[in-house]
């Protein structure tokens, strides 16, 4: 039987941010000129009080500067680890807290921003119910999350080395906006388009190791390794399906 989200969630990221930046750095090869963060930087709907709940290791707020924007910026998660590294983001306050009890007034914020994280949750729909709670009326929510087919090449290689992938449930593209619109009103979507085209096996291993439970073998590497050897193109690279998306809402 397959671990509950929060379960997951509780393994990869509580003890330390190693997981999460490996997932990070493999998409610095992505054919979009404009990273994920910049991009969602120029997407988010951000003024006055703005809470950003699982906010990782806070890489989104390293390229908007929430003292230049005049925001009051509150960031939270529920890792320890992860917010000992959100203390570095300048003028913020950081919260450590669970995402379905969130330890803030009712219409708190202005804004609220969840980044590719509730699908981390056993139950979206009461993340949802919160977020809704602490946002004024009128206020802006902006989530983000993958589609079913996001990384399926990723997928698929684990399988091939029988490492199970990492399969999408919950909060997706595909579901999302059925969740968001239960609570929110104005739901719109956008997708980011790209992909990315990695030139080498040892990024795409480094992140295949960010999610296994136990290391690959030196066998199971082999044979990753050979795999993205006869799937690359005529360039050298090999190919990796993206599809992530923002959905936007007001309350």
């Amino acid at each position: 039987m397959s671990s509950p989200p929060s379960a997951r969630a509780v393994r990869q990221y509580a003890a330390g941010t190693g997981n999460l930046t490996a997932r990070i750095a493999l998409h610095a090869y992505g054919t979009n000129p404009q990273d994920w963060f910049a991009w969602l930087a120029e997407q988010l709907p951000l003024g006055g009080d703005v809470l950003d709940i699982g906010a990782g290791t806070g890489e989104l707020w390293r390229r908007v500067d929430p003292v230049r924007r005049g925001l009051r910026l509150t960031l939270a998660d529920f890792s320890p680890a992860m917010c000992a590294q959100l203390r570095t983001v300048p003028g913020a306050r950081v919260q450590r807290c669970d995402a379905t009890a969130l330890p803030f007034r009712d219409a708190s914020f202005d804004t609220v921003v969840a980044n590719h994280m509730l699908y981390h949750l056993d139950d979206p729909d009461r993340g949802l119910r919160e977020f809704a709670r602490v946002l004024r009326p009128g206020g802006r929510l902006a989530v983000t999350t993958n589609g079913g087919d996001h990384l399926a090449e990723l997928n698929a290689l684990r399988a091939a080395v029988g490492s199970p992938g990492l399969t999408l449930t919950g909060f997706t593209a595909e579901s999302g906006p059925g969740y968001v619109a239960r609570h929110f009103t104005d739901v719109t979507v956008r997708r980011r388009p790209g992909e990315l085209a990695v030139p080498s096996a040892e990024p795409i291993l480094a992140y295949l190791a960010s999610l296994a439970e136990q290391p690959l073998s030196a066998a199971q590497a082999s044979a990753v390794r050979e795999r993205i050897r006869v799937g690359a193109d005529s360039t050298g690279d090999f190919r990796i399906r993206q599809h992530s998306v923002l959905i936007t809402a007001r309350r």
